[in-house]
């Protein structure tokens, strides 16, 4: 199992060792005393000592870090269909992507809360390049997607990943956590990308592929946050996009974006998963025998299943009255509702900057475009 060194979290026998390395750091320090104010440096260091499973720091630290960060920061998580997954099982969950952090850790929060198999969740490495962040990843069971190579070094990554997923879901009965696309969506369109269904097709050892799919159990998420607590941070990448401009981060950009994440205000938040895909597949099978046409209509599958279940709020409502200038969702929303949106717009973005406004305004209008879609076909 060398083969994965490079990628894969720790195993718990390095569990304990790693904390030791870590216990000490002022980022620890500082993720500990929010998790437990009322307790003593002291205390929760020899209760971090004591930990030699990834299993014990999720549920007896991380699990209370995630409960403080809903408590301080959002008005409440809720959740639907977990009752549909059955425990000790693992599950391939392919969700929309808002959050670098919390969309796994309420995802994981939400499995232990129905005593279901928990997920080792993909990350890319450009996200924990300080070695504290690292430690902390692998703590958590995250396991490292390589971003930035050239093709044939891409090529091998993505067959390596594609082959260490096969593993956690079908040898180490682990589920997974992988995004629909690369990055966060950033302008509320939430698509499947093929490219990441053609990696996990890498560690098919089936003659057709949709049978590799059903056995690996895929499950669309979708996970929606009444305010996105990094909405104004994603506008320079939007409208550098729109004026066909190359878009370069700043150094520090992407943990500003993480802390931002999950300190920002979110509201009322969401998550569904939706039905284990399998008639789909088979359907897929008999309609299709190119396998780039399967790997598109499973993509959109996968996008019917979150769009249709994507739970819109009245902020979704409100942006897109204000973006066509209408009232034609005036009914799922109150004049408070819309003067605090309207507050929050005025308060993030420029309001002299039109092309910044309008972007802002279709992150959250975006996802009634497209639930509509569905609304209308029905």
């Amino acid at each position: 199992m060398q083969r994965f060194d490079s990628i894969r979290p720790y195993y718990d026998a390095e569990v304990n060792e790693a904390i030791y390395s870590a216990v000490n750091h002022p980022m620890m320090k500082a993720i500990m005393n929010f998790t437990f104010p009322e307790l003593d440096d002291e205390i929760w260091k020899e209760q971090l000592k004591r930990t030699h499973s990834i299993r014990d720091f999720q549920c007896n630290f991380i699990y209370n870090s995630v409960q403080n960060v809903l408590a301080k920061s959002s008005e409440g998580l809720t959740t639907s269909g977990f009752e549909k997954l059955e425990p000790n099982t693992s599950y391939l969950f392919i969700s929309n992507h808002r959050d670098i952090i919390l969309d796994t850790s309420l995802l994981n929060v939400s499995l232990f809360d129905h005593g279901l198999v928990m997920t080792a969740s993909a990350i890319g490495d450009n996200l924990v390049k300080k070695s504290f962040l690292k430690t902390l990843s692998k703590l958590n069971r995250n396991f490292l997607v390589q971003r930035g190579l050239p093709p044939r070094e891409l090529l091998e990554s993505s067959k390596l990943m594609s082959e260490y997923i096969g593993q956690l879901l079908l040898r180490e009965n682990r589920s997974v956590w992988i995004a629909q696309r690369e990055g966060r969506t950033k302008d509320g369109n939430d698509a499947t990308h093929s490219g990441v269904l053609k990696m996990l097709a890498m560690g098919s050892d089936e003659s057709n592929l949709m049978d590799y799919f059903k056995k690996i159990k895929i499950v669309p998420v979708s996970i929606s946050y009444e305010y996105d607590p990094t909405d104004a941070l994603k506008m320079p990448q939007l409208i550098a996009e729109a004026n066909d401009e190359i878009y370069i981060k700043e150094k520090n950009e992407d943990f500003v974006t993480l802390l931002s994440g999950i300190i920002g205000q979110k509201k009322r938040i969401h998550i569904h998963v939706g039905d284990i895909l399998d008639k789909e597949l088979d359907k897929i099978a008999k309609d299709f025998d190119n396998t780039n046409k399967q790997v598109q209509a499973l993509a959109q599958t996968i996008d019917d299943s979150i769009l249709q279940s994507y739970k819109l709020w009245p902020t979704n409502y409100i942006a897109y009255d204000l973006l066509n200038k209408s009232t034609t969702y005036s009914h799922f929303y109150t004049e408070n509702e819309k003067s605090l949106f309207e507050r929050r717009l005025e308060m993030k973005i420029d309001q002299n900057n039109p092309l910044m406004v309008e972007s802002f305004l279709a992150m959250y209008a975006n996802p009634v475009v497209n639930k509509s879609k569905y609304l209308n076909a029905n």
